[in-house]
């Protein structure tokens, strides 16, 4: 680690490259409200999710560049040993049918808020092509952006600086879910976050979390989508059916110790 690399340093990055996204896809969205028809604002809507999305990680990789750190040791851009690729989805599998029960659980003791629906109706396929560019955006660019950003960088120099892997992992969480400013699924956000700091420090790389993050948006994406044909399948009463339940649970256990087995603990 780098001696004039601080934690100051370090935050100030962190929130300048959340900002940065925020700011470009505000702009894009702007100008699609006052230029184009209403009927176009869904596009713009992406546009501005799809590019703000690709800001993120910017000012990072520009911060890096200037002192000439390598990305791959910075960011934990490590492969992963295809066992530990299988074991990752099983696990990931069980984490998303839990973690959606869960959800469903505060659906019915809270009342979602209005904005979640607009946020629905914006992940429509209203086409081929803006099912293709949402499957990427959403699916692909999203969770790679944030775990370049807080678990390949604030998360592992929070390790390094704090020598608290714990310490480490709720932090970049608390950070992680608060930046998606959506206070009703705070808790849900948070609850992933740690799980996703487990995994890059596990395995010492983004990507075992990025295949879970990655996983988790596709499933929630393919509900917004075709969910009357799914419910079918996957729920019962409201929840998640219990077989599907006893499904993620043993998921969750099988995946859990493979992934054990199969790793070991990076510095």
């Amino acid at each position: 680690m780098s001696r004039t690399l601080t934690i100051k340093n370090v935050f100030g990055i962190v929130i300048l490259s959340v900002l940065s996204a925020l700011v470009v896809g505000t702009i894009i969205a702007s100008v699609g409200i006052v230029y184009l028809p209403e009927n176009d604002n869904n596009i713009t809507n992406f546009l501005a999710l799809f590019i703000g999305q690709g800001f993120m990680v910017i000012p990072l990789l520009l911060f890096l560049t200037a002192r000439k750190e390598s990305f791959v040791d910075r960011l934990r851009i490590r492969k992963l040993p295809f066992p530990v690729i299988l074991s990752t989805l099983v696990l990931s599998l069980g984490i998303i049918i839990l973690v959606d029960e869960f959800d469903r659980i505060a659906s019915l003791l809270f009342t979602p808020p209005e904005y979640l629906d607009q946020l629905g109706y914006m992940l429509k396929f209203d086409s081929f092509n803006m099912a293709v560019f949402l499957m990427f955006g959403i699916v692909v660019l999203a969770p790679l952006g944030e775990e370049i950003l807080f678990r390949g960088f604030l998360q592992k120099f929070l390790e390094e600086h704090w020598q608290d892997v714990t310490r480490a992992v709720l932090v970049t969480s608390l950070f992680f879910a608060i930046i998606h400013l959506n206070p009703f699924w705070l808790i849900q956000i948070y609850m992933l976050g740690v799980i996703l700091g487990f995994l890059a420090w596990r395995t010492g790389s983004i990507w075992a979390g990025f295949i879970l993050h990655a996983a988790n948006n596709l499933v929630a994406l393919l509900f917004t989508n075709y969910n009357q044909v799914l419910d079918d399948i996957y729920t019962w009463q409201g929840h998640v059916a219990p077989w599907i339940l006893l499904i993620g649970v043993g998921c969750i256990y099988v995946g859990f110790n493979w992934l054990n087995k199969t790793t070991r603990v990076y510095s």
